[in-house]
């Protein structure tokens, strides 16, 4: 049998394999670096009672001249208590301050700060604690002055902080009163008489000076009985001193000095009866 040399020739290359391979080589995924958020937003503080001042902070990424960020307050309900508009700066941040003060104000629980910044969903938030009631302190404090040795106690009431320490003045006819406000707050003060009162010329009661960190302000209220004088002050987070001036401070002469004095007067009087000494002269 004869195959003519086409034939062998395919025969041929119809028996010989010719292998493929692939490409196993595994390609590495590029990731791409993460994007800055378009808002941000911080508070102050976790917590917050009636009456604080909240500072809400925060950059926007980019900055569209003359379009408001607006910064809204929503109540664990999600009613609005509180909204402003504020300018973003050129490089982005943005600071204002709210204060918890108001009807709106009146439901305990979280509260949300939110803020929006051109399109609707350039948004951020952030949540805090809040108290609608201001929690009050009632304690009393003994205040010794150092030079008549006397004691007296001094009743008080304080939201906002705590009484550190109080002291006299006499030379400024004083008495300070040494807090650490750790919030906005009030201290409601009974005064007794016998350490500090105001009078005026003619006997009547006359207002205290009160100085706060040596600025001058007005009582939020005033009352007086005839042992005391009650003053309510408020104050604002981070002040210190206090100061409440009369135009009288405890006595010179306290128990034990007029107790001195007497037995002094008496040990005279006794002696000049024994050695006929006069103490007026007779005519």
């Amino acid at each position: 049998m004869r195959y003519s040399s086409i034939s062998i020739m395919v025969l041929l290359f119809s028996s010989m394999s010719v292998p493929i391979f692939a490409d196993t080589t595994t390609a590495t995924p590029t990731l791409s670096p993460p994007t800055a958020a378009l808002i941000t937003v911080n508070i102050d503080k976790s917590a917050y009672a009636l009456g604080d001042t909240i500072v809400i902070s925060g950059q926007v990424q980019a900055v569209v001249v003359g379009t408001p960020l607006t910064i809204q307050i929503l109540d664990p309900t999600n009613n609005l208590v509180q909204v402003a508009q504020i300018d973003v700066s050129q490089d982005g941040k943005y600071t204002d301050t709210m204060k918890a003060t108001g009807a709106l104000w009146k439901s305990n629980g979280k509260y949300t700060v939110k803020v929006q910044y051109g399109p609707p969903n350039v948004t951020a938030q952030a949540t805090f604690d809040f108290q609608s009631t201001p929690v009050f302190t009632n304690n009393v404090f003994q205040l010794k002055d150092p030079g008549s040795q006397q004691t007296f106690n001094v009743n008080y009431t304080i939201s906002g902080g705590s009484v550190k320490t109080m002291t006299i003045d006499a030379q400024s006819l004083s008495v300070i009163v040494s807090v650490n406000s750790t919030n906005d707050g009030t201290i409601s003060l009974q005064l007794p008489r016998a350490l500090i009162d105001a009078k005026t010329s003619s006997g009547q009661d006359d207002a205290f000076i009160i100085l706060i960190d040596g600025a001058e302000v007005k009582p939020q209220s005033e009352s007086a009985n005839n042992d005391y004088r009650n003053i309510t002050v408020q104050f604002l987070q981070g002040d210190q001193d206090i100061e409440i001036i009369g135009t009288q401070i405890v006595p010179e002469f306290g128990p034990i000095a007029a107790l001195v004095l007497a037995i002094a007067i008496i040990s005279i009087i006794a002696v000049s009866a024994k050695t006929g000494l006069r103490f007026m002269p007779k005519y």
